[in-house]
């Protein structure tokens, strides 16, 4: 994806709106005790957020495995993302995936509400670091 500085920043917008919107998303199924709707939203918000700052630093990728490997060479190996706030990600990332592949995986209130402000100030975190570069 070969883009002009004007498409990157529409592009870096609207994925930092969409991360936004999804974690709203997830608040609401909260309020209905769908937990694995909520861990999956809570994920794609985190990677809707961690994409933008990807395509804002001109870092694309085309799998989640792709982000992740850009994420952490260029943003938690340097210490601008630190390796807890990565852990949190990867977390969201592992209960989006048992919540919605396996089929013997509960998901409880337990083990969502202790990140949804995490996941809050995760996205804070990116989006500040996308309007400071």
């Amino acid at each position: 994806m070969n883009l002009n500085e004007e498409n990157r920043s529409i592009i870096v917008n609207h994925r930092l709106q969409k991360a936004k919107n999804t974690l709203a998303e997830a608040k609401g199924n909260v309020e209905m005790g769908f937990w694995h709707t909520v861990a999956n939203r809570l994920y794609y918000a985190c990677y809707y957020a961690v994409s933008s700052l990807l395509i804002k630093n001109g870092y694309i990728a085309r799998t989640h495995s792709g982000v992740f490997a850009l994420f952490g060479k260029y943003f938690v190996s340097k210490g601008i993302i630190s390796r807890e706030e990565n852990k949190l990600y990867r977390k969201l990332f592992d209960l989006r995936q048992d919540g919605d592949y396996d089929d013997w995986t509960t998901i409880t209130e337990e083990d969502i509400i202790p990140l949804i402000e995490p996941t809050k100030n995760f996205i804070d975190k990116i989006e500040q670091l996308i309007l400071t570069t």
